[in-house]
């Protein structure tokens, strides 16, 4: 318990121990000859201890012009109890009150743990390496091209690039994985993570605004302002909600008695027992708890998701359009077929190696990777690389063609048509062909599974949107289950593709799109929902994404998925619930068939019974 709310839990024994001899005192008429003054006296003791701070919030709350809350309508019940001598159950009301607003306190405070664990993502400072010393100094005054030594057990400060030392990363606080993950020289590290046993001497690449923590941590703190349609409804019905329900009360007190000559007395408490039923505790706290406790299960399983707006979007997912390389696919090439023609596939693949012996480009390493021969760059002279065709470049002094058929075609060389599937990087020397290398990006682990696990969930279509070729495009589809395709885009044409799938879902269907969050940002913002892959470290996917996957494991989207329709169905199940007892109760009251005590269970019971069923979500792991 927070301090708080170890204090209410005294002032409500301390009030509980007084009132119940009081009761008694009176049930047994030991108070029979006492005055009414000091018996009022005697209840109003543990009505202040329990009940002073509602009183002082709706007197203050009144002079700021904000009358009609919960706090006025306790405040106006137990008064009215207390004016028609219902003392017991006055003190009783604000007693019981309090209990649910304690419930309330520790059920929200458990809410939020998940995400304010991420708080202490933040680390507390930095060892700057300044003239061959240390000195610790905030993680804001690192700059670009410092250098940081990382120590066993202290958290990284801000990211950067390894550039002595090896050890382990503790990154379960930004993935939700348990397993570490090796950091060497050469490696990226990212803010967060916390150092294993080895220590590290790091190059910083970004400052601490710019770094994954901060941003995380930005994110963390606004996700409670992005409200769902759900929590907009019960705040404006509130607003109305409470002014209505106090006319009602003042009506139910006076019109009766006015009009229709009943008893004052009578009818003065059926009011107060329709106020403290009318009090609107149980929605506008049961709502936003049971979102809370969404967003707090998707974080425990590293899916940071932005508000609870796109988390009810989520649950209404109902066609995802997929990003390929690096969402689907693991976004490493290798070469998976070498078809030489008049020379040894060693050959083939030796001479390719020597004319991407300057590239970097992705395709250009896997055929450099899967060479086993050493090359010579002083073999290579004059490389020419030839936009949207590949690469011309002498060997020997001899000239070599590595690229599509159209770079071939284009110098006059009959090549055999390779339909494999992958990206074929076709061989001629000196106007001869000598064979195709074949060159694919494996599927990744699990996504097969991820996809079925999604259709189990209710998502019932998928379209995977690629800038790779058709035939690699439709193989990948094939194996994946994927029910549509579009290849050779390019990113504005990814967005063309999804305002166009946009256009076509059904009413209060929505979709979400999934990305490695750098070349897809615009996608991401255009869905309903963007969800980003693959994105530790990540600034485009932080920045333009609204559900964020700290590491690459696509089977945690349909996690999401369950999580999202699990929160719904949650907040839907506490609407129903205490609209449908509070407006049963309120009849019964007003009819004067329901006392103060079945009002106190309509206001705290309710309120009590919504938030258990808001707390399911704090163990739900999807």
């Amino acid at each position: 318990m927070t301090k708080g709310q170890k204090k209410t839990f005294y002032r409500i024994i301390a009030a509980f121990l007084l009132l119940v001899p009081i009761v008694l005192a009176e049930h047994l008429e030991v108070f029979s000859s006492w005055s009414p003054v000091v018996i009022l006296l005697l209840y109003l003791i543990p009505y202040v201890i329990i009940g002073y701070d509602i009183v002082w919030k709706a007197v203050r709350n009144i002079c700021h012009g904000q009358v009609f809350d919960e706090n006025f309508l306790m405040l106006l019940a137990t008064i009215g109890a207390l004016v028609i001598g219902e003392y017991a159950e006055a003190v009783a009301v604000m007693l019981f009150y309090q209990i649910g607003e304690l419930f309330q306190s520790y059920a929200v405070g458990k809410s939020r743990q998940s995400i304010s664990d991420m708080m202490e993502l933040c680390p507390e400072y930095a060892n700057l390496e300044q003239d061959g010393e240390l000195v610790r100094v905030d993680p804001d005054e690192v700059s670009v091209g410092d250098i940081i030594v990382i120590k066993p057990g202290e958290r990284v400060p801000v990211d950067g690039v390894v550039l002595s030392g090896e050890s382990f990363l503790d990154t379960a606080a930004l993935t939700g994985e348990s397993v570490p993950r090796r950091a060497a020289a050469g490696d990226e590290v990212i803010s967060g993570c916390v150092n294993g046993s080895g220590t590290l001497r790091v190059s910083v690449t970004k400052e601490f605004e710019a770094s994954t923590v901060a941003k995380i941590l930005e994110l963390v703190e606004n996700a409670g302002s992005r409200k769902a349609k759900s929590e907009n409804f019960i705040t404006k019905f509130a607003k109305y909600y409470t002014p209505v329900v106090t006319i009602g009360a003042a009506a139910l007190a006076i019109i009766p008695p006015l009009f229709f000559s009943l008893d004052w007395f009578t009818w003065l408490y059926r009011a107060c027992t329709f106020l403290v039923i009318s009090c609107p505790c149980a929605l506008v706290i049961s709502v936003p708890l049971g979102f809370f406790g969404g967003i707090g299960a998707a974080s425990r399983i590293g899916v940071l998701v932005k508000g609870s707006n796109y988390l009810e979007t989520m649950a209404h997912v109902t066609t995802f359009a997929m990003d390929k390389t690096g969402t689907l696919t693991k976004g490493v090439f290798t070469v998976t077929k070498v078809l030489p023609q008049g020379i040894s596939a060693e050959e083939l693949l030796e001479l390719a190696a020597h004319g991407e012996a300057y590239s970097n480009h992705p395709v250009a390493t896997a055929v450099k990777t899967a060479n086993q021969r050493p090359v010579a760059l002083e073999r290579v002279r004059e490389a020419e690389e030839i936009a949207g065709h590949g690469i011309r470049v002498w060997i020997d002094g001899q000239e070599v063609l590595l690229g599509n058929e159209k770079l071939l075609a284009k110098h006059s060389v009959l090549v055999v048509p390779c339909h494999e599937a992958g990206t074929v990087i076709y061989v001629a020397k000196n106007g001869t062909y000598l064979g195709a290398i074949v060159i694919s990006d494996e599927v990744k682990e699990g996504a097969k599974e991820a996809i079925s696990e999604m259709r189990a969930a209710g998502v019932k279509k998928f379209v995977m949107l690629t800038g790779d070729r058709n035939t690699v495009a439709e193989a990948v589809a094939e194996e994946l289950g994927v029910d549509e395709v579009f290849s050779e885009l390019l990113p504005q044409h990814k967005t063309e593709r999804v305002e166009e799938l946009l256009d076509n879902q059904a009413k209060n269907e929505f979709l979400a799109f999934v990305g490695d969050g750098m070349n897809d940002a615009p996608v991401l913002t255009r869905a309903d929902v963007g969800i980003a892959m693959g994105s530790l470290g990540s600034d485009a996917a932080i920045e333009a994404a609204d559900i964020v996957l700290m590491d690459d494991e696509i089977g945690k989207i349909a996690k999401t998925v369950r999580i999202a329709r699990k929160t719904l169905l949650v907040v839907k199940e506490n609407i129903v619930f205490a609209l449908s007892v509070k407006l049963l109760v309120l009849l019964l009251g007003a009819l004067g068939i329901a006392n103060m005590w079945a009002a106190v269970f309509a206001d705290v019971g309710v309120s009590v019974i919504a938030i258990l069923n808001s707390m399911r979500m704090l163990n739900y792991r999807g």
